[in-house]
Protein backbone atom coordinates (compact mmCIF):
# COMPACT_ATOMS: atom_id res chain seq x y z
CA UNK A 1 0.00 0.00 0.00
CA UNK A 2 1.17 3.48 -0.41
CA UNK A 3 1.03 6.05 2.04
CA UNK A 4 0.95 9.50 0.39
CA UNK A 5 0.35 12.82 1.88
CA UNK A 6 -1.59 15.83 0.88
CA UNK A 7 -2.34 19.24 2.68
CA UNK A 8 -5.45 20.01 2.31
CA UNK A 9 -9.09 19.80 2.42
CA UNK A 10 -10.49 15.87 2.77
CA UNK A 11 -13.99 16.69 1.88
CA UNK A 12 -12.53 17.28 -1.97
CA UNK A 13 -10.15 14.66 -2.08
CA UNK A 14 -11.03 12.40 -5.12
CA UNK A 15 -10.80 8.65 -3.48
CA UNK A 16 -12.75 5.96 -3.14
CA UNK A 17 -13.65 6.56 0.29
CA UNK A 18 -13.00 9.43 2.98
CA UNK A 19 -12.18 8.97 6.76
CA UNK A 20 -14.63 10.52 9.11
CA UNK A 21 -13.32 11.64 12.57
CA UNK A 22 -16.77 11.27 14.05
CA UNK A 23 -17.90 11.44 18.17
CA UNK A 24 -19.90 8.49 18.97
CA UNK A 25 -23.32 10.08 18.12
CA UNK A 26 -22.71 9.89 14.67
CA UNK A 27 -24.91 13.34 13.80
CA UNK A 28 -22.41 15.78 12.75
CA UNK A 29 -20.02 17.67 14.44
CA UNK A 30 -17.21 20.31 14.49
CA UNK A 31 -13.88 19.87 12.81
CA UNK A 32 -13.26 17.09 10.59
CA UNK A 33 -16.56 15.70 11.25
CA UNK A 34 -18.85 18.55 10.50
CA UNK A 35 -17.08 19.79 7.33
CA UNK A 36 -17.77 15.80 5.91
CA UNK A 37 -21.40 16.15 6.92
CA UNK A 38 -21.45 20.10 5.45
CA UNK A 39 -20.17 18.80 2.07
CA UNK A 40 -22.07 15.96 1.76
CA UNK A 41 -24.99 17.33 2.54
CA UNK A 42 -27.72 15.62 4.20
CA UNK A 43 -28.00 12.22 2.75
CA UNK A 44 -24.69 11.36 4.78
CA UNK A 45 -26.92 12.58 8.64
CA UNK A 46 -29.67 10.55 6.92
CA UNK A 47 -27.72 7.43 6.40
CA UNK A 48 -26.19 7.77 10.19
CA UNK A 49 -29.15 7.73 11.28
CA UNK A 50 -30.71 4.87 9.71
CA UNK A 51 -27.67 2.37 9.27
CA UNK A 52 -26.08 3.51 12.76
CA UNK A 53 -29.03 4.32 15.30
CA UNK A 54 -27.41 4.16 18.56
CA UNK A 55 -24.00 5.53 16.96
CA UNK A 56 -20.45 3.62 17.44
CA UNK A 57 -18.49 2.82 20.04
CA UNK A 58 -15.08 4.55 20.21
CA UNK A 59 -12.13 2.70 17.86
CA UNK A 60 -15.04 1.15 15.88
CA UNK A 61 -15.76 2.21 12.09
CA UNK A 62 -18.76 2.06 9.52
CA UNK A 63 -19.70 3.86 6.39
CA UNK A 64 -22.66 5.74 4.68
CA UNK A 65 -22.61 7.20 1.42
CA UNK A 66 -21.01 10.19 0.82
CA UNK A 67 -23.38 12.73 -0.46
CA UNK A 68 -22.06 15.00 -2.68
CA UNK A 69 -18.31 14.60 -1.71
CA UNK A 70 -16.49 13.47 -4.74
CA UNK A 71 -15.66 10.17 -3.05
CA UNK A 72 -18.19 7.55 -2.85
CA UNK A 73 -17.97 6.39 0.47
CA UNK A 74 -17.46 7.79 4.05
CA UNK A 75 -15.78 5.63 6.95
CA UNK A 76 -17.11 6.87 9.90
CA UNK A 77 -14.63 6.18 12.83
CA UNK A 78 -14.59 7.38 16.75
CA UNK A 79 -11.45 8.46 17.85
CA UNK A 80 -10.24 8.31 21.51
CA UNK A 81 -11.21 12.03 23.23
CA UNK A 82 -7.66 12.45 24.75
CA UNK A 83 -8.59 15.57 26.38
CA UNK A 84 -11.86 14.33 28.14
CA UNK A 85 -9.01 11.61 29.46
CA UNK A 86 -9.14 8.90 26.65
CA UNK A 87 -5.81 7.97 26.00
CA UNK A 88 -5.90 4.53 25.13
CA UNK A 89 -3.55 4.15 22.27
CA UNK A 90 -5.13 0.90 21.43
CA UNK A 91 -8.12 2.79 20.11
CA UNK A 92 -6.47 5.44 18.19
CA UNK A 93 -4.93 2.60 16.35
CA UNK A 94 -8.04 0.41 16.07
CA UNK A 95 -9.47 3.29 14.44
CA UNK A 96 -7.21 3.18 11.23
CA UNK A 97 -7.41 -0.55 11.34
CA UNK A 98 -10.89 -0.76 11.77
CA UNK A 99 -11.26 1.84 8.56
CA UNK A 100 -8.62 0.08 6.57
CA UNK A 101 -11.11 -3.55 7.02
CA UNK A 102 -14.25 -1.44 6.14
CA UNK A 103 -12.65 -0.06 3.49
CA UNK A 104 -11.91 -3.56 2.06
CA UNK A 105 -15.81 -4.90 2.81
CA UNK A 106 -16.55 -2.20 0.24
CA UNK A 107 -13.90 -2.72 -1.97
CA UNK A 108 -12.63 0.76 -1.61
CA UNK A 109 -9.01 0.91 -2.71
CA UNK A 110 -7.86 4.77 -2.13
CA UNK A 111 -8.54 5.88 1.05
CA UNK A 112 -7.86 9.57 2.64
CA UNK A 113 -7.38 9.64 6.17
CA UNK A 114 -7.83 12.93 8.57
CA UNK A 115 -4.93 12.81 11.75
CA UNK A 116 -7.77 10.99 13.71
CA UNK A 117 -8.09 12.52 17.16
CA UNK A 118 -5.53 15.08 16.74
CA UNK A 119 -7.84 18.19 16.16
CA UNK A 120 -10.40 18.91 18.58
CA UNK A 121 -9.87 15.90 20.43
CA UNK A 122 -6.36 16.87 21.54
CA UNK A 123 -4.42 13.80 20.60
CA UNK A 124 -0.33 14.62 20.34
CA UNK A 125 0.25 15.52 16.42
CA UNK A 126 3.61 13.02 16.22
CA UNK A 127 1.76 10.45 18.12
CA UNK A 128 -1.48 10.33 15.80
CA UNK A 129 1.13 10.26 12.86
CA UNK A 130 2.95 7.49 14.38
CA UNK A 131 0.48 5.24 15.17
CA UNK A 132 -1.64 5.60 11.66
CA UNK A 133 2.20 4.56 10.24
CA UNK A 134 2.30 1.93 12.52
CA UNK A 135 -1.15 0.48 11.39
CA UNK A 136 -0.85 1.39 7.52
CA UNK A 137 2.86 -0.69 7.57
CA UNK A 138 1.86 -3.42 9.31
CA UNK A 139 -1.91 -3.53 7.65
CA UNK A 140 -3.02 -6.73 5.39
CA UNK A 141 -5.33 -4.74 2.69
CA UNK A 142 -6.70 -4.47 -0.73
CA UNK A 143 -6.33 -0.76 0.03
CA UNK A 144 -3.69 0.46 -3.08
CA UNK A 145 -3.26 4.11 -1.04
CA UNK A 146 -3.60 5.40 2.00
CA UNK A 147 -3.47 9.52 1.89
CA UNK A 148 -3.25 11.20 5.16
CA UNK A 149 -4.98 14.88 4.32
CA UNK A 150 -3.40 17.07 6.39
CA UNK A 151 -5.13 20.36 7.57
CA UNK A 152 -2.31 23.36 7.32
CA UNK A 153 1.42 22.91 6.44
CA UNK A 154 2.69 22.12 9.92
CA UNK A 155 0.60 19.16 10.00
CA UNK A 156 1.44 18.32 6.82
CA UNK A 157 5.45 18.73 6.90
CA UNK A 158 5.30 16.82 10.24
CA UNK A 159 3.59 14.03 8.32
CA UNK A 160 6.16 14.15 5.42
CA UNK A 161 9.34 14.10 8.11
CA UNK A 162 7.38 10.95 9.75
CA UNK A 163 7.03 9.03 6.07
CA UNK A 164 10.87 9.58 5.83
Amino acid sequence: MDITVVEGDITTQKVDAVVNAANRGMRGGGGVDGAIHRAGGPAVLEDCVRRFPRGLATGDAGWTTAGEMPARWVIHVVGPNYNAGETDRSLLTSCYRRALEVADELGARTVAFPLISAGIYGWPKDDAVAAALEVFRSADTQVTEARIVALGRPSYDLVRRSLG
